[in-house]
């Protein structure tokens, strides 16, 4: 057993989303949560720029002791995975990338046409087709960049007419020249924009990495004998390097659940 923190982080506020799923899976963890928040989208940076940060982020959820380290960005993951593991090696690190092309591979079949969306960089890549297609080279993959949509959630225009009408520039041609029937969400600010996406194209099937990683996560720290004790008092963490009013807004929308138990601080943080 071990009591100590998991550090996620993000480019923002997206690496949220899959904090709700944790804690539903394994209430007994807490975090110390990393949105760099000034310095986002991370989508139309330079790679070298992305690593950058990553590694100044990663160096600091390692100096807060952290058991694990979650990289709760696609557009992280695609880059910097394999640097900060050998970075710290002897740290479990979870990427967000594979759990959600297993789950596609494993669920997906020839006659499925599946569509990727993601930040520039993350499309760019070609992490999530690729990764598809060498686990299940019979299934049909599609991608687009849809790098409008992050600046939009971390501003909160979310339930709003103007995501509605960005959501439909960027997703209608691309669902309906692809006939697709299967999306991922390959970013995780995208959850946040999920009930618009299913309202404007229902019957479309949504997979989520942002829920799917909470597996991975499981299982490294069960590997590592690194699942927290059950009757720890749970003190979670959340820094910005913008602690804006609408950061802490949305988290407390996002983590908004039945839970009367979360102790929930948030810290500004320059680095």
């Amino acid at each position: 057993m071990d009591n100590r923190a998991i550090g996620f982080f993000d480019s923002g506020l997206g690496g949220l989303t899959s904090i709700p799923h944790l804690f539903k899976a394994l209430p007994q963890e807490r975090v110390i949560y990393f949105g760099d928040t000034a310095r986002t989208p991370y989508g139309s940076k330079a790679v070298s720029t992305i690593r950058q940060y990553a590694c100044q982020i990663a160096d600091f959820l390692v100096s807060k002791n952290v058991k694990m380290l979650v990289i709760a960005c696609n557009t992280i993951s695609t880059t910097c995975l394999k640097e900060l593991k050998e970075r710290f090696p002897a740290l479990p690190i979870v990427g967000i990338v594979s759990p959600a092309a297993e789950k596609v591979a494993a669920s997906c079949d020839e006659t499925n046409r599946i569509g990727v969306i993601g930040t520039k960089v993350t499309i760019s890549s070609g992490a999530y087709r690729d990764m598809i297609r060498t686990l299940a080279p019979q299934l049909t993959v599609f991608d687009r960049a849809t790098p409008a949509f992050v600046p939009l959630i971390e501003e909160g225009i979310i339930e709003n007419e103007i995501m509605d009408l960005t959501i439909h520039y960027y997703m209608d041609d691309f669902i309906a020249q692809n006939k697709l029937d299967t999306l991922v969400l390959g970013c995780t600010h995208y959850p946040l924009i999920r009930k618009n996406i299913e309202r404007l194209y229902p019957g479309l099937e949504i997979i989520d990495p942002s829920q799917e990683i909470i597996g991975r996560i499981r299982q490294a720290l069960a590997e590592k004998d690194l699942l927290a004790d059950e009757s720890q008092e749970s003190e979670n963490v959340f820094y910005a390097s913008d602690l804006s009013e609408n950061f802490t807004r949305m988290i407390q929308r996002i983590l908004e659940t039945e839970r009367s138990d979360l102790i929930l601080k948030f810290k500004n943080l320059d680095l």
